[in-house]
């Protein structure tokens, strides 16, 4: 008689298996071996997997490569990217044809297939096997010869030694399609491509709609992104007859294994990563910058990001501006054909759109020019490829677009102008060649002067070790008297230099205002007095005191300071230099007329400096100003022009919202406008924090996108915030945006105020509190 306990155990056992799937690995798919759900083909080393998945939250399930030994699991190639199967009994087979072929256990009709066409003898002799690069390849099992291969269909993802472009003898055309979304790998609305017009270059496109060039390589590095060249990589390009087409490479027997991705993701953002230890590492994406979008500055000209803060379109040389950003002729009508024009070079460029270039990589850079200057229609020239010293030429014969400067990369591109402007640049570069010499013979006097200098000097505080000071006091009606006794050495206006910032003598400042006389004095703002000056050279100045409760060290002023002058833009007032002796400090300004000194003279920068209460009093002594500091400054006293962008990022909001940052309190996990606009944000209800007082009559679209940056903005960390110039391009285009992330800290304190209503001081104290989000 059978053990009823066993009896149980056997039907329970017959049980799974007939429920769950088996679970196995295969190295090939034949005709008599199909791969089920379930089942999974590895390649050799187990480097990538092919199977069944579902991506996401989706239950539908799709055929796809991932790779095999990393936790998250990274799909690189769907078969059936638009027919998912609606079950779980999908089953990839070889059919009586040959091919590959997708189908439910239920259908005989394939829902995927590789649809290649075979000789009668060799229907049965096909054989699917996946390559340690992860490539699926469908091969004869007689001579191996490979009839079909998944890297000749990519999905949204290019594999080291996939090619992308165009294979002109087939006709096949292999380029990069975003995912629908992170749930759906349907073919979604980007494409990165390699464009065969003119010189081919490769380009990002959101539906026919070019976003983005990465360009063409030149030999050395991406045309568009110079900055993407990696001493892990190698580019192999090929252009001719055969065909049009590049691919990258992982460089041998590094001393770690690379594992490397490279992805057109579904908001138009193509980006490189490494997967390190337990997470993919973005190292590189684009675009990125405002200067990154095709045509962002009109014909003719081109984007410099690198003098402002907000982006500049230049003319090229021999253009004035037509619009804000078109170029033409300075001289409309002028010949330029053998009437003794010539060639400016414009250095560190990304070149001009190729789509319209001719190239002909047989010339040299000497033969490039003579030939455009010999084609009266010919405006600009470059070398194709510069890893030979030069060699092949690009030529263009047409208006110049979507060139931008870059900082010390990019190549040179030449400049067809006319006698004068030839002339006029020839001056410059003849008077620049001989300000370089003077340069080197002067820095050579000065270090000889300087190391004399240095052994006299040492000698000397040998023999006398006596020690320099500086006094100063205040008379009885609070007018400043000066003494010291070995003054040094300075400029002729008065001042003295470090490597950034200019340091005015304080001797200097009290003859400019006149002992900073009342009649002198411009106003009272909420970090001290405001005086006019005339320095000796007759520039007017204006001089802000400080106020000496601010509790800075000198070096930290002046760091701050050299910052705050490196920030300015044409929408501030300059900074010319700053004046510091014992607890007195100053910053020194252009005077602007009419009143404009008054009050404020200052951006954020500043009132991270010397704190500020925001209204137009005498300053309380708070280490910032209140609710708009960025967590990496209130912590460690880090900061950098993304700490702007978090003190924008809390206005945007505040405008949004009316309310207070610094004095916004709610029932809730987080007591501050930041945390709840957060809150409401990841409850998908961030409409509910909008101003009552606009009465719905605002377009919601637009508010949220604007709730959306100003989230983007006050991210914990620098450099997950995006730079001003692409805040401005976020606010100015109707471009996917990334999510943010969770807003780490929250500024909350208390401080000595007065109350308004009785006058009275409070009997709060001097702090900030930063507070961690409860976050999920």
């Amino acid at each position: 008689m059978m053990n009823p306990a066993k009896g149980n155990t056997s039907l329970l056992l017959l049980s799974l298996l007939l429920v769950c799937p088996i679970c196995t690995s295969l190295d090939t798919i034949t005709p008599d071996q199909p791969l089920k759900d379930g089942q999974f083909l590895h390649s050799a080393q187990k480097t990538f997997v092919l199977g069944f998945f579902s991506p996401g939250s989706s239950s539908h399930r799709y055929v796809g490569i991932w790779y095999d030994q990393i936790s998250e699991q990274t799909v690189a190639w769907v078969a059936n990217r638009d027919t998912p199967l609606k079950d779980t009994f999908g089953v990839l087979s070889i059919n009586g044809k040959g091919n590959l072929v997708l189908h439910t256990q239920n259908q005989t009709t394939p829902i995927w297939s590789t649809n290649v066409s075979f000789s009668v003898s060799s229907t049965n002799n096909s054989m699917a096997k996946l390559l340690d690069i992860g490539n699926l390849v469908l091969v004869q099992q007689d001579s191996q010869r490979v009839t079909w291969q998944s890297f000749d269909y990519p999905t949204n993802t290019l594999l080291p030694l996939m090619k992308l472009g165009l294979d002109r003898r087939t006709g096949l055309n292999r380029f990069l399609t975003s995912w629908k979304s992170k749930d759906d790998p349907g073919i979604g609305n980007h494409s990165f491509r390699v464009v065969q017009n003119g010189y081919p270059q490769t380009s990002l496109y959101m539906g026919q709609t070019l976003l983005w060039r990465m360009g063409f390589w030149n030999g050395i590095t991406w045309s568009g992104v110079p900055q993407i060249a990696s001493k892990f990589f190698t580019v192999s390009s090929v252009n001719n007859q055969d065909e049009s087409t590049w691919m990258y490479g992982i460089v041998p027997n590094l001393p770690t294994k690379v594992i490397v991705k490279m992805v057109v993701d579904e908001s138009g953002t193509v980006e490189r990563s490494l997967w390190q230890e337990t997470a993919w590492v973005e190292y590189w994406s684009a675009p990125q910058e405002l200067c990154d979008k095709y045509l962002n500055c009109g014909p003719n000209s081109y984007c410099d990001p690198h003098n402002e803060v907000i982006f500049e379109c230049k003319c090229f040389p021999g253009f004035e501006p037509k619009s804000s950003r078109d170029c033409i002729r300075e001289k409309q009508g002028m010949s330029m054909c053998n009437n003794g024009e010539g060639f400016v070079k414009l250095a560190h460029t990304r070149l001009p759109d190729t789509s319209t270039a001719h190239a002909d990589m047989s010339l040299s850079m000497k033969e490039c020019e003579q030939k455009c200057l010999r084609n009266c229609s010919c405006m600009a020239y470059a070398s194709a490829n510069g890893s030979d010293g030069g060699v092949g030429c690009l030529t263009w014969h047409g208006d110049l677009v979507d060139t931008r400067i870059f900082l010390d990369l990019g190549q040179d591109l030449y400049i067809r102008v006319d006698a004068a402007v030839l002339a006029q640049y020839g001056k410059k570069n003849g008077l620049t060649q001989k300000k370089r010499m003077m340069a080197i013979l002067g820095v050579s006097v000065a270090v000889m002067f300087l190391l004399m200098v240095s052994v006299v000097n040492c000698f000397v505080m040998k023999k006398k070790k006596e020690k320099r000071h500086s006094t100063y006091s205040y008379s009885a009606d609070s007018t400043l008297q000066y003494f010291e006794d070995s003054p040094r050495r300075r400029d002729l206006d008065g001042t003295r230099r470090n490597s950034n910032l200019p340091l005015f003598d304080l001797r200097t400042i009290i003859a400019a205002t006149d002992n900073f006389s009342i009649a002198n004095k411009l106003g009272q703002g909420g970090f001290g007095p405001v005086y006019k000056g005339l320095l000796q050279n007759g520039m007017e100045i204006a001089v802000k005191r400080l106020s000496k409760c601010s509790g800075q060290g000198i070096e930290q002023f002046k760091m701050e300071s050299t910052l705050i002058a490196k920030l300015q833009h044409i929408n501030l007032v300059r900074i010319l230099g700053c004046c510091i002796h014992k607890e007195e400090k100053m910053l020194i300004y252009e005077y602007l007329p009419n009143k404009s000194l008054d009050s404020f003279i200052f951006d954020f920068g500043l009132a991270r400096i010397v704190g500020g209460d925001q209204i137009e009093a005498n300053t309380n002594c708070i280490a910032g100003t209140y609710g708009y500091m960025s967590p990496e400054y209130a912590m460690q006293g880090l900061f950098s022009v993304k700490s702007d962008v978090y003190s924008f990022g809390v206005l945007l909001l505040e405008i949004i919202t009316g309310k207070r940052n610094g004095t916004y309190h709610h029932d809730g996990p987080s007591s501050n406008l930041i945390g709840h606009v957060w809150e409401l944000w990841r409850e998908d209800n961030s409409m509910k924090i909008v101003d009552p007082l606009l009465d719905e009559t605002y377009p919601a679209n637009e508010v949220s996108r604007c709730i959306q940056i100003g989230l983007l903005c006050v991210q914990e960390h620098a450099t997950d915030r995006p730079t001003m110039s692409t805040v401005v391009f976020m606010l100015s285009n109707d471009t996917p945006l990334p999510s943010p992330k969770q807003p780490a800290f929250i500024l909350k304190g208390t401080y000595n105020s007065t109350d308004r209503s009785t006058g009275a001081e409070s009997n709060s104290i001097n702090e900030i509190t930063l507070s961690k989000i409860d976050g999920r």
